[in-house]
This record gives C-alpha cells, sequence and structure tokens, in this order.
C-alpha cells in the first residue's frame, strides 16, 4: 500500500486537500479540499446518502444545528466523559493523547513525559456579546445529539413506525490533542450518521444488521476485502453509552485503524435527555398498547476517513512502456470526474468538436476537459487522478460523427457514436453500482 507521503503529495499536486491556511504556515488538525476533494467528498456523501436514505423506506433525513443548548451536552455526557487522556513533555512542552505515546520519553525531543491528566475534547465559545460562564456554548463534537433531541419532532411529523432511522449529514468539531497521519484524525470533519431506533429485546438483531449492511456498502463501492475487517471493540475500550461496539476497520499504511463504528447505545440517549429536560420522549405502540423508550443502533462514519481509504485503496503503481504508470482504481460513483474529453490535437475543427461533446456531457455527469501536451500524457494525467473513462476526438470523427471511449482499468477503447454517447457512460456507471 503506498506510504501517507507518497498520497499527501500527490493530493496537494492534484487538487485533492490541501493544508488549511498554508500561506500562513498551515493550522493543525485542518485541511482544504481543492476541486477533485470536494467532488469525491461530494460523490461520498450523496452515495452515502443514496443507499442509506433515498432507498429505503424506514429512514429519513434530518440537519440540526452545529451549535445546540450547552444542556444537551451535559444531559448527554459529553461534558463529563468526553475526555482525552494527555501528557506533556516537560522540555519541549509538546503534548500527546497518552494511548499515542508507547514511551516514557517525548517522542520528539526523549525527554521525560509528566502525568497524564483529563482533557476535554469538545470545542468551546460563546453566544451573544458577552464572554462569561453563562454564555458557554460548544461546536457539536458528533451529529448524533440533534438526531435525539429532535426524535419526537421527526416522530410527529414523518409519522414512522419503530424500528425506523433517523440520518444526518453534517460538521463535527473535535480538539484533537494530537490530530495526524494526514487526514485520519482532524479537529474539523463530517459525520455521515444514523440512529435507529428499535424495540428493546431486539437490539442485538438489529447491530448485526447493520455492521452488516455498512460492511456491504463500503465493499460495492470498491474496498478491497483484504484491507477490511470488523473488530470488536473490549468494554474497557467502549463509549460511556455503548453496551457493544465494533468497529469496521480499515488496514491504513499505519496498521488497521477505524472507518467506521456501529454502536449500540442501548435507551441512553434518550432516557437522559427525558430526564435533564421533563420531556416525554417514549414511543408509543398502538399495535400492542405499550409504551417504552427505544434502543438506538448506530452506524457512524466520518467523510474524511472514508475519503483517506478509498484513496489509499484505489492507489496503483503499475510498469508500461514509458515507465511507471499512476493509476487511482476509484470507485465510478465516488472519482471527482467521471469523462475527460480530449481532442487529439489542437486542431481548430478538433477542438471544436470536442467541445460541442463536453457540452452534451456535462448536464449528465461530472467531466473535464484537456487540450495540453500529448494524449499519451492526457490519459496518463486522468489515470493519476481516477477519471474512469477518456472520450477522445480525432479526426474520424469529422466525418463519421464517433469517437473513442477509453477505460481507465483495462485500456480497452471503444469506438461509439456521439449521439449515443450519454447512454452509454450513464449504462457504464449504473452497471458499477450493481
Amino acid at each position: 500500500m503506498v506510504d501517507l507521503d507518497t498520497l499527501f503529495s500527490l493530493c496537494k499536486r492534484r487538487g485533492f486537500v490541501f493544508p488549511s491556511s498554508e500561506i500562513y504556515g498551515g493550522f493543525g488538525g485542518f485541511w482544504d479540499y481543492g476541486p477533485l476533494g470536494v467532488e469525491m467528498k461530494r460523490n461520498i456523501r450523496d452515495a452515502w446518502w443514496r443507499e442509506m436514505v433515498q432507498m429505503r423506506d424506514d429512514v429519513v433525513g434530518l440537519d440540526a444545528a452545529i451549535i445546540m443548548n450547552p444542556r444537551t451536552w451535559e444531559a448527554s455526557g459529553h461534558v463529563k466523559h468526553f475526555v482525552d487522556s494527555l501528557v506533556e513533555c516537560k522540555v519541549c512542552r509538546r503534548r500527546f493523547r497518552e494511548e499515542d505515546v508507547q514511551q516514557l520519553e517525548c517522542p520528539a525531543c526523549g525527554a521525560a513525559l509528566s502525568q497524564a491528566r483529563l482533557f476535554n475534547t469538545m470545542f468551546k465559545t460563546f453566544v451573544g456579546p458577552v464572554e462569561e460562564d453563562t454564555a458557554v456554548a460548544y461546536l457539536r463534537p458528533e451529529t448524533a445529539q440533534g438526531i435525539f433531541v429532535d426524535f419526537k419532532n421527526v416522530l410527529t411529523t414523518s409519522r414512522k413506525k419503530i424500528p425506523f432511522g433517523i440520518a444526518q449529514v453534517g460538521k463535527a468539531f473535535r480538539n484533537e490533542i494530537t490530530p495526524g497521519r494526514f487526514i485520519f484524525r482532524s479537529r474539523e470533519f463530517e459525520a455521515m450518521e444514523i440512529e435507529f431506533f428499535v424495540r428493546p429485546g431486539t437490539d442485538e438483531e438489529w447491530f448485526q444488521y447493520w455492521v452488516d449492511v455498512r460492511t456491504r456498502w463500503h465493499l460495492k463501492y470498491g474496498v478491497s476485502p483484504e484491507n477490511l475487517r470488523v473488530y470488536e471493540v473490549p468494554p474497557e475500550e467502549r463509549a460511556h453509552y455503548s453496551k457493544r461496539t465494533c468497529d469496521i476497520q480499515f488496514q491504513y499504511p499505519f496498521g488497521w485503524g477505524e472507518l467506521e463504528g456501529v454502536a449500540n447505545r442501548t435507551d441512553y440517549d434518550l432516557t437522559r435527555h427525558a430526564q435533564v429536560s421533563a420531556e416525554d420522549l417514549s414511543y408509543f405502540d398502538e399495535e400492542t398498547g405499550q409504551r417504552f423508550i427505544p434502543y438506538v443502533i448506530e452506524p457512524a462514519v466520518g467523510v474524511e476517513r472514508t475519503f483517506l481509504a478509498y484513496l489509499l485503496n484505489a492507489y496503483h503503481e503499475e510498469p508500461d512502456k514509458e515507465g511507471t504508470r499512476v493509476v487511482l482504481k476509484l470507485h465510478p460513483a465516488i472519482a471527482p470526474y467521471k469523462v475527460a474529453v480530449l481532442p487529439l490535437s489542437r486542431k481548430e475543427a478538433l477542438v471544436q468538436k470536442a467541445r460541442e461533446v463536453w457540452a452534451l456531457l456535462r448536464p449528465h455527469v461530472m467531466t473535464t476537459y484537456d487540450d495540453s501536451q500529448s494524449i499519451g500524457r492526457r490519459y496518463r494525467r486522468q489515470d493519476e487522478i481516477g477519471t474512469p473513462w477518456c472520450v477522445t476526438i480525432d479526426f474520424e470523427t469529422l466525418s463519421d460523427q464517433a469517437v473513442t471511449i477509453r477505460d481507465r482499468d483495462s485500456m480497452t477503447q471503444d469506438r461509439v457514436p456521439i449521439d449515443r454517447l450519454v447512454g452509454i457512460v450513464q449504462q457504464r456507471l449504473a452497471d458499477s453500482l450493481r
């Protein structure tokens, strides 16, 4: 597997990811996503939403506020429990998460480390013009709590019956002590979460269901089976609300690490919010006449970790007649561009025809256009950014009204009529999703 330094170089050179505020020296734990990165992130979100919400009849969506009433985080236990163990170097004063330091010396300078102390990783802010204790609020560290506090509103307006889920995609923030490993651990990230509400006693069945569903999803979008495994999190490592947690792990260059977590949150969150808010958050089952607090199964995955894992999995170096061909074998649905339009040369007639073909494709799929340097170099550039198909306009196109489609992975080339091009591309994209 490619190392993170090589991947970072590609990401910056080709416009996937940039260090945030780079002209000022960067800002640790924050990243900007360039023209290709923003497209790939959007494709990941869209793929998740399509299968987890659009294609299901038991999940609805929500977009809750990032800043919530601070009592939310007291009720949920985040003020008390959302902590990391921090150690500090006694000489260089660098700080580290205790679990990231395997020795008693500072990884940076070798000096002795302090005793561990707890550090709350929520970002604090103030609401209103005066910075005082009564104005303290927090940037949400997860999107789940917005779902729990809106449970009653969604239940009433959607008229869903248990079992059902509420899905949300949105920003979350964690004041990580030691962000790093490229975008694996960031202070600002996007979460894609479902809180799936079930009857107590059926939670174990639903827990396994969601572990299986989410594992298959990653395999569908191109993760190699040998790079994926399910890890049962031991009780001492689970969150305070969790009855059971499984991590869907990816084999990163630095070892196995969490890609997605599936947790059985029991009735902890709804019970706590009901107690603190004095609102009835129970569910009444009209068929049985029973009232109960639902249990919750939570599959939660980060957009950025998915982004990183899919890039790592897709990166390949292959020998060819010009040396080494770098290709990102991204799933077509995830790739930033689906099609690149390439005139064989810059002759005016070819450029004009190529731009006509480009205009034909643009309403249907995300495309790019490139007419600089040789056709071989342009193919290589598109391979390196993961574009599944290149459409070449040559001199024969002017007479036969046909173009050549080159496949990124097999490098096979097919001649197709321009008037069938959109349908063929759409069919290939649809076939990749089966």
